[in-house]
């Protein structure tokens, strides 16, 4: 017995003693930088990847006597993927990103905050080592009906899918002056405004009872990725685009900022600034006639996966 029992101590000790040594295997070559083996001739042509981003935000009060909405929620959502594609002088850059946030309260009940959906496919060929011959294309539009609220019993029909969407499809040069930031440039882009429900078409420049206006101009677009100190990192992206048919001084601006702090490996804080400036727009000031400055902010802690 007492043989029986030194021998299954030792087989004990054995495993044990390969379990640490497994684990602290496991953890060195976690540790290491991966390098290419030189012996490794075939490059990666597709690089593919993305992330996923659900900010929740909750309050409830009772017997409070300072007053305020007795329960309240925010969910905020982000989905951003990506496939880029890199063969000799040929490169193909894919981008899907969809915003998608609602708010509810006792008083006011379910609101849409954010609804926004965009992809970007640019095409390049290298003449140099950062200047590209690219032609790009892009449509930006939203999912679900917008609404706006001049007063708590009162909302008014605004937006719904594809309309507004744009569509932009526009020959350029992309330039790379530094890694991470892509400076897009196009004197000859055509640019389409669809609204599919002739109700909201003059809410978006396009002619009474029509569906959908054409217009011709120059296109610029600035896309830059960094990251600000250890576990902060920014996301950028600059439109402009300035029609050549009507009002070309008047330059409309699409801008996003999305900024990220992580809080651990599944955990993080983010904000997003979102600025928009159509001349065609023109729903505010006093008569509700005129274009404005529309801005988005946005500030929420959460799940944010990498993937």
């Amino acid at each position: 017995m007492k043989k029986f029992l030194f021998i299954i101590s030792l087989l004990s000790y054995h495993i044990v003693f390969s379990q640490d040594a497994t684990t602290q295997n496991l953890k060195t070559e976690a540790s290491k930088t991966i390098t290419k083996d030189p012996n490794d001739t075939i490059p990666k042509i597709w690089k593919t990847g993305g992330i996923f981003s659900l900010n929740i935000a909750q309050g409830s009060l009772s017997n409070w006597s300072a007053g305020g909405e007795k329960f309240s929620i925010a969910v905020n959502s982000l989905l951003n993927v990506y496939a880029y594609y890199k063969k000799d002088k040929h490169s193909w850059d894919n981008v899907l990103t969809w915003n998608l946030g609602y708010v509810k309260t006792t008083s006011l009940g379910t609101r849409k905050n954010d609804d926004r959906f965009e992809f970007i496919s640019k095409y390049g060929y290298a003449l140099t080592p950062k200047l590209n011959l690219s032609g790009l294309f892009n449509i930006r539009t939203q999912f679900f009906k917008g609404y706006n609220y001049p007063d708590a019993n009162t909302k008014i029909y605004t937006s719904d899918f594809f309309a507004p969407a744009y569509i932009l499809l526009s020959p350029g040069f992309d330039y790379h002056p530094v890694k991470n930031l892509s400076i897009f440039i196009s004197p000859a882009t055509a640019r389409w405004i669809i609204v599919k429900d002739t109700i909201l078409s003059t809410l978006y420049g396009v002619a009474p009872n029509k569906k959908s206006d054409f217009q011709f101009g120059a296109y610029a677009s600035i896309s830059y990725l960094a990251n600000l100190g250890k576990v902060v990192t920014y996301t950028g992206k600059l439109d402009l685009f300035s029609n050549y048919k009507h009002n070309p001084q008047n330059v409309d601006l699409y801008m996003t900022n999305f900024f990220a702090a992580k809080i651990s490996n599944w955990l993080s804080a983010t904000y997003s600034l979102t600025l928009i400036y159509d001349d065609d727009v023109r729903q505010f000031g006093p008569g509700l006639n005129e274009p404005a400055l529309q801005l988005q902010s946005l500030f929420g802690a959460g799940l944010l996966v990498k993937f």
